[in-house]
């Protein structure tokens, strides 16, 4: 019975995310809506992304609507974009999907936009890789929230991934850990022309296309206004 509601559940969430145009709009669209979401959590009044946050993320992932959905079994589907610092600037954005479920008394489907700031080394090390389990290969927590991270806080230590979440509704109770991701290889395809690795992209080895100046310039305002808090 269990196994027959989370297929059902999966299906209604691959239906809602896939109604949409060609492989290329979707693209398109993913960088301009994660650099929409980058945006509205940073200027979030009080609420954002810490500076020292921000100023010390080695990458910055945006999972834009997240789908989540669940009746006992909650399940969770996304596809976001990632950038990670070079000695250039921000490299050229790698798209990736993310899957996982959790457990818990979770109603209804909703969705979720999630910012991941990947904090060091270790972090940016599995984000090139072809494919990690958060919680598992990586450590996660949510990170602090507000203008300025306190001094008494964790941040500094050794979670590879601090993980933010904004809800449009009043779901809750789920978590990233146990999320499965991977390259979104047919979105990399369709925007770059051709197969790329997340580590190809990410250190700085590929031009960003024209398609991904709305997310890094958000990524940049970011940056740039986590410097002006200092």
């Amino acid at each position: 019975m269990k196994n027959k509601m989370s297929i059902t559940i999966m299906a209604a969430i691959v239906t809602t995310v896939c109604w949409a145009d060609t492989p290329r709009e979707k693209a398109e669209d993913r960088l301009q809506r994660a650099g929409e979401v980058l945006q509205e959590v940073m200027h979030a009044p009080d609420k954002g992304i810490p500076k020292e946050i921000v100023e010390h993320a080695k990458c910055i992932a945006v999972i834009p609507h997240e789908i989540k959905g669940g009746f006992i079994f909650g399940a969770a589907v996304g596809k976001g974009v990632a950038t990670c610092r070079t000695e250039n600037g921000w490299s050229a954005p790698a798209f990736f999907t993310i899957a996982g479920g959790s457990w818990g008394a979770q109603i209804g489907l909703e969705g979720v936009d999630n910012v991941l700031m990947i904090m060091n080394q270790k972090g940016m090390d599995r984000l090139l890789s072809d494919k990690f389990e958060i919680g598992a290969d990586v450590s996660a927590a949510a990170g602090p929230i507000g203008r300025h991270a306190e001094a008494g806080t964790d941040w500094k230590l050794e979670t590879e991934i601090l993980s933010y979440s904004r809800a449009k509704g009043a779901f809750a109770g789920a978590t990233l850990n146990g999320a499965v991701v991977r390259p979104d290889r047919e979105a990399t395809r369709v925007l770059y022309g051709r197969n790329l690795t997340p580590r190809e992209i990410l250190t700085g080895k590929v031009r960003p296309p024209t398609e991904a100046e709305s997310f890094l310039a958000a990524v940049r305002g970011a940056e740039l206004q986590a410097k002006k808090q200092s």
